[in-house]
């Protein structure tokens, strides 16, 4: 079968529901053709269509997408994982582990992507929204216990002002490919990413305290203390855009 036509088969499948066949099918071609002729199909296929595949990640089995990923293709597709809106993020949080994690990649490299793309750090807070307030505490405290964190959160000049504070822990005590890991290495590897990040987490925890719908604007006459129109990379906000052609999920 030609590219094209595993291409087109793959996107019929897909949209079908059919997210097993279509993971079968590329993993047909990296068998007969090699990992590199699935690379050059990833690299064709919609965001869309490899986030599909990757968020139905089966820790019983390895996927062939999740291993052959690249960092860019990855972040492209994670910016788009919104668009289901998984309240509990679970999906999100084990495509994120399992790609990011891999034996043979290099975890900043994929928050680096992630991070130069418009919506980057609303996926990223999507990953940390059920762990806000020990993200908080890391980010105040250099530990992960929000119960001992009883200071007052920091501001943003005071979180760019610590953004180079030496690690209160070592990397080899929160190393477990989970959510832990992956805020350490932002905190002390991506350190703009990592304040964008926690500006926007604030974002939608007050929204949430409002009562407020994602995407939607507070009322004008608040104060506006954790607003973060500026804080993406791309100024993206809790409701970053998605191009046409991306957005039919």
């Amino acid at each position: 079968m030609n590219h094209l036509a595993l291409i087109t088969q793959t996107t019929s499948l897909i949209a079908a529901g059919d997210i097993v066949g279509a993971e079968a099918a590329l993993a047909d071609l990296a068998d007969t053709e090699g990992d590199g002729a699935l690379m050059v199909v990833l690299d064709q296929l919609a965001p869309k269509d490899i986030l599909a595949v990757m968020r139905e990640y089966d820790e019983s089995k390895a996927s062939v997408v999740n291993m052959l990923v690249t960092p860019e293709q990855f972040a492209r597709a994670m910016v788009l994982e919104k668009q289901y809106k998984d309240l509990t993020h679970t999906h999100l949080r084990s495509m994120v582990n399992a790609v990011i994690f891999r034996d043979d990649a290099d975890p900043v490299e994929f928050l680096t992507a992630i991070g130069d793309l418009e919506g980057g750090s609303e996926a990223l807070a999507n990953y940390f929204a059920e762990k806000w307030s020990r993200v908080e505490a890391f980010a105040r405290t250099g530990h992960f216990d929000a119960t001992e964190d009883d200071g007052a959160m920091l501001t943003e000049d005071q979180l760019l002002g610590s953004a180079y504070v030496q690690p209160r822990i070592d990397l080899e005590e929160v190393a477990d490919r989970d959510w832990m890991h992956l805020a350490w290495l932002l905190r002390y590897e991506c350190r703009d990413l990592f304040i964008e990040t926690l500006l926007v987490l604030r974002a939608k925890a007050r929204a949430f305290d409002l009562g407020l719908d994602e995407g939607d604007e507070p009322a004008e006459e608040d104060d506006g203390k954790f607003e973060t129109s500026d804080t993406d990379r791309g100024k993206a906000t809790p409701a970053a855009r998605v191009s046409d052609e991306e957005s039919a999920i």
